[in-house]
């Protein structure tokens, strides 16, 4: 473990052998009191004066709690929990306040401090709190697996994890919906992690990626002769995947003509190899992701309702980007953490101005799109800092003035006229033809800014054709 020069070293010397606890207070003083308090406990302390130091000890020293007061020069103790959350999310944080503060103490709760004290401080309170908050959080971990690793404070993120730690305890059928780009394998590998099969194989496929042709051969195997090239005999991803979980991502594109032969498989759990004679069984449990409505597709019999039925048993949407608030800044830094690392820079702190750009727009390729797009910024960045310059024009650009604006608009018309009040599917359909048009009919190029595949978008164009809702729309054929 690497060491930093610091009056209390002899403190940290022993940090191998106790609980370890970073303790940060102006007051030299009540810091010296609690790490005398806490070392009757069984943790050892080491003191900082301020949340910047605090920072560069995280950083140098791992610690298995840390105790701040509110009230820092320079940088406050809200701003210090949220950068600690943000770099170790299972960090248990107890805040320290002034009697009577307790819009601060909630405050800190909502930055992600576990557990919060009034000052003055009773010596014995602080090391309670401690044991109470690091056994609590080792609970969870251990209870949830890799569930933690879906970062978040938003409310929309806690019942998210909720949610998968619940579903990571059975075996049945789980199906997640969300928008591209939003986190939905993330989700399925932790729901492998945290669960009973974590130990066995964890394989993934993308239907929408596999030829039509191939897919079935890649699912289910084949035999040696079964076609031209099969040369020896190969088995399926469901025979792959046994004793642990199969990923079928963007299922919705699954072909008409398999989906019957995957209900069997799913139902007889075993599957016949193209060319075989028997059915081999295997034993998986099975996690399936669409962007698509499922439900619709099923409406317009592109999609077999026992099927949809058959996967759908736990349900488990993830929110898109724009609706987890504060979580654009909070995983920021973590992108920003993570490729500064590995673009051999030091630590990249967040201009003002970047937060609000980031909290300004609005998204579309939610947390993939954010992730480029700090990475951009981490490899284009000759500072210790990333500012509005090095963002991407499409973020850059963003004018948070006119958004409210738009919807006062918006409100008002649909006061005066109600057919303003469109349904879903036709504000759809006007974004998509919005955006064709904005790229002069670039279907490739529409699908990637929409944040879909592009078997998607020309289901949705053949449909609105179908229907005479194209209204002439140009579109060229890349």
């Amino acid at each position: 473990m690497m060491r930093s020069p610091s009056s209390n070293s002899s403190s940290e010397a022993h940090a191998d052998a106790r609980r370890r606890v970073l303790v940060v207070d102006d007051d030299p003083p009540l810091c010296e009191l609690i790490r005398l308090s806490l070392a009757t406990k069984g943790f050892a302390a080491t003191t900082r004066s301020t949340a910047e130091a605090a920072l560069s000890a995280l950083s140098t020293h791992e610690f298995d709690a840390l105790v701040t007061d509110l009230q820092l020069p320079q940088m406050d103790g809200l701003e210090l929990c949220r950068r600690a959350r943000s770099e170790q999310p299972n960090l248990p944080i107890v805040v320290l306040t002034a009697y009577g503060s307790l819009d601060s103490a909630i405050a800190a709760l909502r930055a992600g401090a576990h557990d919060f004290i009034t000052k003055p401080v009773q010596m014995d309170e602080v090391g309670d709190a401690l044991e109470r908050i690091t056994s609590r959080v080792v609970e969870e971990i251990q209870g949830e697996g890799a569930v933690d690793e879906i970062l978040g404070d938003s409310p929309a993120i806690h019942r998210l994890r909720s949610l998968v730690a619940r579903a990571a305890t059975s075996d049945a059928s789980v199906l997640i919906t969300g928008e591209s780009g939003t986190g939905k394998e993330l989700v399925a590998r932790a729901l492998h992690r945290a669960g009973r099969r974590a130990g066995g194989p964890f394989v993934a496929v993308n239907c929408a990626a596999v030829p039509e042709a191939l897919l079935e051969g890649e699912l289910f195997g084949y035999v040696r002769g079964a076609f031209t090239d099969a040369k020896t005999s190969r088995p399926g991803l469901f025979h792959q995947a046994d004793g642990g979980t199969l990923f079928l991502d963007e299922i919705g594109e699954m072909p008409p003509h398999l989906q019957p032969k995957l209900l069997r498989a799913l139902q007889e759990r075993a599957a016949r190899p193209l060319g075989g004679t028997a059915e081999i069984p295997f034993d998986v449990r099975l996690v399936a992701a669409t962007n698509d409505d499922l439900g619709a597709s099923v409406a317009d019999r592109r999609f077999r309702s026992d099927l949809f039925f058959r996967i759908n048993v736990i349900p488990i949407e993830v929110p898109p980007l724009r609706a987890r608030g504060e979580d654009v800044v909070l995983l920021a830094r973590h992108f920003a953490q993570i490729y500064a690392g590995r673009h051999d820079k030091r630590a990249m702190t967040l201009t003002g101005d970047v937060l609000t750009l980031l909290r300004a727009h609005a998204w579309p390729g939610n947390v993939r799109e954010l992730q480029n797009c700090i990475e951009r910024a981490v490899a284009l960045s000759d500072r210790a800092e990333i500012s509005g310059t090095d963002l991407p024009d499409a973020v850059r650009t963003v004018q948070p003035a006119l958004l409210p604006a738009r919807r006062v608009e918006h409100t008002a018309l649909a006061e005066t006229d109600p057919t303003a009040l469109l349904p879903l599917a036709e504000v759809e359909r006007q974004h998509i033809l919005f955006v064709l048009k904005a790229v002069d009919g670039n279907k490739r190029l529409a699908a990637r800014i929409l944040g879909v595949d592009r078997r998607t978008l020309y289901r949705k164009l053949d449909q609105y054709e179908a229907h005479g809702a194209l209204h002439g729309t140009s579109l060229d054929q890349r």
